[in-house]
């Protein structure tokens, strides 16, 4: 599973738990319809922190606890960076 496909199931889930479409979360998060349907199509891989901001206070979360969540904590990513590996 890629990292983006992690926080588009989060995204899901919570729209699935809280009873809402993603039409309605684009309108009560105020991102655009466009930006959200690219994000959970999986166009958009790497939506900007301030779009993440609004969708968690869309569900009454704060961002951090919108990251938090086993399958993004326990994600490990593979490559390295320089000597580092990741």
């Amino acid at each position: 599973m890629e990292y983006s496909d992690i926080y588009v199931q989060r995204i899901l889930n919570l729209c699935g738990k809280n009873g809402i479409s993603i039409n309605r979360l684009a309108n009560i998060s105020g991102v655009k319809q466009s930006t959200l349907d690219n994000i959970v199509r999986g166009l958009t891989k790497n939506p900007g922190v301030m779009t993440m901001h609004k969708l968690a206070a869309a569900f009454n979360m704060t961002l951090s606890e919108f990251l938090d969540f086993k399958e993004l904590n326990e994600y490990k990513f593979d490559g390295a960076v320089g000597d580092k590996a990741l």
